[in-house]
């Protein structure tokens, strides 16, 4: 591999370099999951299945315990949110203006 002095390249030619490694690094990773799944497609007939119905089955499934916490909108009852993943506006605001959290429990 040749030795590369980024501090004597252009912008232009930094950019440049800089796509041809991002789309390198892609072409990169579709390799090894195309090497990945031929590996699993001939395990899978060693063992007399057929990948793909293999494939189908998926995973267990994970359950997760419903929230015990539903916030409430405090002009509209009937939109909630469980108090996971990204807060709504509605929450934000309340808050934001003073109001407290543990008043839109419903």
């Amino acid at each position: 591999m040749p030795d590369l002095n980024l501090n004597a390249m252009s912008l232009a030619e930094l950019r440049d370099l800089q796509k041809a490694i991002v789309k390198a690094i892609a072409n990169f990773e579709v390799r090894q999951k195309t090497d990945a799944r031929n590996k699993l497609v001939i395990l899978a007939h060693e063992l007399g299945y057929n990948f793909d119905e293999l494939a189908a089955l998926g995973g267990p499934k994970i359950k997760r315990a419903p929230s015990t916490k539903i916030y409430r909108h405090p002009e509209n009852s009937t939109i909630t949110w469980s108090g996971r993943g990204r807060k709504p506006a509605w929450y934000i605001a309340h808050v934001e203006a003073g109001g407290d959290p543990e008043a839109l429990l419903g």
